[in-house]
Parts: C-alpha cells; structure tokens; sequence
C-alpha cells in the first residue's frame, strides 16, 4: 500500500496554525450551526456509505445529499465539496481544505481511495460519530437534571442573602442584640453580596467568555484535564470516555490497514485531551524504539490493566481489529451505565449540601431570635 505519513507532524502544525485562527463561533460546537457538527458528520458518512454501498457514484451520492440537507450553510458547504470533487479533486484531498474536518478524517477516507474500502471507511465513520455523540447525549442526559437542581438551589441561596437576611439583621440592630458568630459571618456574607454582586456577576461573565482563549494555551489545558481527572467519580467517568473513543479510532484504522504507529499519530490528533495526547506521544515514541503496543501502554495509569493485557493477547494472535472492537464495546457500555449512576449519585449529594447552606442561614438567624424572645420574656 503506497499510503505514507512522513509528513503527518508538518501537517499537524499547519493545521493548528489554522485552528487557532478560528474564531469561538466557528468551532465544532456552536451557538448558529455554522459548522460541521459531529451529528452533521454522523449523518453525512452514513447516508454517504449507503449511496455508495447501492453503487451510486461519489458525485451522485453528494448531490442527493446536499439536496436533504435543510440548512443553507451545510448546504453550500457541501456544494463547495462537489464543485472540488468535479474540479478533479478525490474526496480526501476536498476534506483536508475545509477546516470542519479533522485529520483523522482526511486519513481515512485517503486509506479507503488508496484500498478502494472508500464504502468501508465512510460506513466506520458513520459509526464512529454515531458512538461519539450517544456518549456526549448520555452525559448531557447525566448532568442536564442535576445541574438544574444546583442553578436552582444557587438562586434560592442567593435570593435569602440578598432579602431575607437583611430583613432579621434590622431587627437585630434595632433590638440591639448580641449576635452569635454564625450570626455575624452570614450577615457579612449578606453585605458582600449586596454591595459586590455586580462585581461577582462580570467575573463569572469573564471567566465563560474567555474559556475559549483560555483552551488555547497549553498550560490551561494541562491544569484543566488533569483536574478533571482527579476529580472522585467524574474522573474516572471522563477516562473511559476517551478510552472508548481512542479504541473506536484504533479499531477503525486497524481495519483499514493502517500501521500501529501511524494509528497512535492520528488518534493523538484527533482525540483533544492532553493526560491522553501525551501518553500517547510517550507511546509513540516506545514503538519507534522497538517495543511493541502493550509494553508501550504499560507505563501510563490512564491505561487498565484489562486493556492491556488484551492488547498483548491481540499482538500475540495478530487479532487486533477484533480485541479493540470489544474493548470499545465494553468502554461504550461502562459510559452508559456510568453517566446513569452519575446522575443517580450527584442529585442526592447536591440537594444534601443546598440542606445544609439553608439550614445553616436559617440557624444563623433564628439563633437571635430565640434569645431575643427570652429577654422580652
């Protein structure tokens, strides 16, 4: 097969040169549709695997495509696609100009042309991205219900340091009563938030807005994914996520023939977590040195001990399209079944602390109260 990747680490550079000129509004997931999304791109690889399978030709396939798609700017997206593939242009060379579309893509559909799987490649695509966004849709599902008990807890918290508690602290003052330090501490709280709420509304506007400038650096995206990590339960939720996307990706390479270092270059490309893209550079180094796959995965704690010793068995029975396959499943179906726990775990612990946030500010303020009674008494 003449399919080579000399210069896959020049192309790397150039592409994040593009990418980092990429405004917020224009990534994958965006606010106005004006990119490729990865449910766009679940779609498009599997209705074009179809119209090829039928034996429909490329440009064919495009067009009855294009002619489904409702939005305008999918629309003329594709078209510019069209008009390159009738320019003379294969479909690998017309995706690897458009920015919506990664490496890993323009790769693999570059390996189905070379191979003539083309049908093949487009089919995995489809799959891949199909198995991607059930897991962004099982996480969202996960946090949706959670998130709206926290914002909701959040503002009734608020809601009692900006009015109720003021309304105690005039009767205290009024009565002149020698409050307790719970007292005291809640009624500080109270003051800040009245006085710098503002202040604390334009810091958190901040810190949304300058997330994406933010993930640009690199020192940020060190701290960030490997505080995610840390994290009890989130993290080992977020690992088997991207350990279920990294098989997928192999698994799909490897069933197009592509070599085992070459499959780590593209999957650390694709796959933007950095405790994950640096294992794997260390991982791409140990098999240039001679070591083989599983000896290579073996130092790193982001990789279980189950994957490896599968991966040794694959090596050992040249079965690997088949060992990362299953491995997939298997991370696909820890992800479905994490994501429900996550949510059945996270409802209680949120509504335990909102109790005892309420409860504290209601102690804090009946304390005084109490004694004030005794003294009218």
């Amino acid at each position: 097969m003449g399919f080579q990747l000399e210069n896959i680490q020049k192309e790397k550079k150039i592409n994040t040169e593009r990418s980092e000129k990429t405004s917020f509004l224009q990534k994958e997931i965006t606010f106005f549709g004006n990119a490729f999304s990865n449910k766009i791109k679940e779609d498009f690889y599997t209705e074009l695997s179809v119209l090829l399978k039928a034996g429909i030709t490329l440009k064919d396939a495009l067009e009855l495509i294009q002619e489904a798609l409702k939005k305008k700017n999918h629309q003329d997206k594709l078209g510019v696609i069209l008009n390159d593939i009738v320019s003379g242009l294969s479909l690998s060379e017309t995706v690897k100009k458009q920015k919506e579309f990664t490496d890993y893509e323009y790769y693999s559909l570059k390996i189905g042309e070379e191979t003539g799987t083309l049908t093949q490649v487009t089919e995995q695509l489809g799959a891949f991205y199909t198995r991607k966004n059930e897991q962004r849709r099982n996480l969202v599902s996960a946090l949706t219900y959670p998130i709206i008990i926290l914002t909701t807890a959040l503002l009734v918290v608020i809601f009692m340091l900006q009015f109720v508690v003021p309304m105690f602290q005039d009767i205290f003052e009024q009565q002149k009563v020698e409050l307790p330090a719970i007292t005291k501490v809640i009624i500080y709280v109270s003051k800040f938030m009245k006085e710098y709420a503002w202040l604390l509304l334009l810091i958190i506007l901040a810190l949304i807005f300058s997330r994406a400038f933010f993930n640009k650096k690199l020192w940020f995206k060190k701290f960030k994914d490997r505080f995610v990590l840390k994290l009890p339960f989130i993290g080992d939720f977020v690992r088997t996520v991207y350990l279920s996307q990294f098989t997928q990706a192999v698994s799909l390479l490897t069933a197009s023939k592509v070599p085992v270092v070459n499959s780590i270059q593209l999957v650390k490309q694709m796959i933007d977590f950095y405790p994950l893209q640096d294992a794997l550079e260390t991982v791409e180094q140990s098999i240039l040195k001679g070591q083989s796959l599983s000896e290579s995965l073996k130092p790193h704690k982001l990789f279980d001990a189950k994957m490896i010793a599968l991966v040794k068995v694959a090596e050992e029975t040249n079965q690997n399209e088949f060992i990362f396959e299953r491995l997939n499943m298997q991370y696909n179906t820890q992800v479905q079944q994490r994501s429900k726990l996550l949510s059945t775990i996270m409802e209680p612990f949120i509504i335990l602390i909102v109790g005892v946030l309420v409860g504290v500010i209601l102690i804090a303020m009946y304390l005084p109260m109490f004694k004030l009674s005794s003294v009218l008494g």
